[in-house]
């Protein structure tokens, strides 16, 4: 398993209840199709933009109550209306791959901060309506969530990100770190670089945890899938940090006997943090 956005996806999911597999699956589809559109295979940049143009248009469409003939709008369309998902989050999603496509550096954390709003957050926002758990309070849980794994995500492929030309690490946060892009190109790990990562590591450990009462406070096994979610996430930050921040010369990712190891604690999450304090406590 890697921690990559959309991957972390539910789709087809045991975890997940049967009736929520198929709308799930046309909304991957919908946000797969178009994320490939601005990353994959070798199309020039206005012929990425002018695809994702048209899934806009064919979301407008939707919107006035069409039924567009697209073998993924046409499906989403039905799974929107039935729903009634907020038609801004999909387009939210578009305009996050539109910026992928133009956009290569961003100067701050807010910068970053506010692409995450756009590419990650509504993806966990649409399953909640589709959930029908959209509440302030999980809404809320959920954006730091998502957030926490687009950047986990934007950690793990610094050098994958760094060969299309991209650096999602905040310039603010290379200047304060001294880092230089031509590190990166050189894939040199060192004092100053590890120092860098362990700050991205801890911000992005924080949000994942301070968003994860999620998994407790949905249901059942809709509970059980965001708690599996969350651990995963920090699985890979406790691997870039045991390798003490070096994602230049390996891609740190969750493994199935990682996951054997953290299924007790998505299963019964109380009483395994009952044990863990009482562990720290003893120690």
């Amino acid at each position: 398993m890697q921690v990559d956005h959309y991957e972390n996806f539910p789709v087809a999911s045991l975890a997940l209840p049967r009736r929520y597999r198929e709308p799930v699956r046309w909304v991957y589809h919908f946000a797969r199709s178009a994320d490939d559109f601005a990353d994959e295979g070798e199309r020039p940049d206005a012929e990425r933009l002018r695809l994702l143009g048209g899934y806009r248009s064919l979301l407008d469409a939707i919107g006035r109550g069409e039924t567009p003939a697209h073998p993924i709008l046409g499906p989403l369309a039905g799974v929107i209306r039935q729903h009634d998902l907020p038609l801004t989050l999909f387009t939210d999603l578009l305009s996050a791959f539109e910026q992928d496509i133009t956009v290569k550096r961003y100067a701050s954390y807010a910068d970053l901060a506010d692409y995450c709003r756009r590419s990650a957050n509504p993806v966990g926002r649409i399953l909640l309506h589709l959930f029908g758990q959209a509440t302030p309070r999980n809404l809320a849980c959920s954006d730091g969530i998502c957030t926490a794994l687009q950047l986990i995500n934007f950690w793990q492929d610094v050098t994958v990100d760094w060969q299309k030309g991209r650096v999602y690490l905040p310039q603010e946060d290379l200047a304060r770190f001294n880092v230089s892009e031509a590190q990166i190109e050189a894939k040199r790990v060192d004092p100053r670089w590890q120092a860098l990562m362990a700050f991205e590591v801890d911000r992005a450990l924080r949000m994942l945890q301070g968003g994860a009462g999620l998994g407790l406070n949905l249901p059942g096994r809709l509970g059980l899938e965001i708690r599996l979610v969350v651990l995963g996430g920090e699985t890979v930050l406790r691997k870039i940090h045991a390798a003490r921040g070096d994602v230049l010369t390996q891609r740190p990712v969750v493994a199935w006997h990682d996951m054997l190891r953290v299924l007790p604690r998505a299963l019964l999450p109380r009483l395994a943090g009952r044990v863990l304090r009482g562990l720290e406590a003893q120690g």
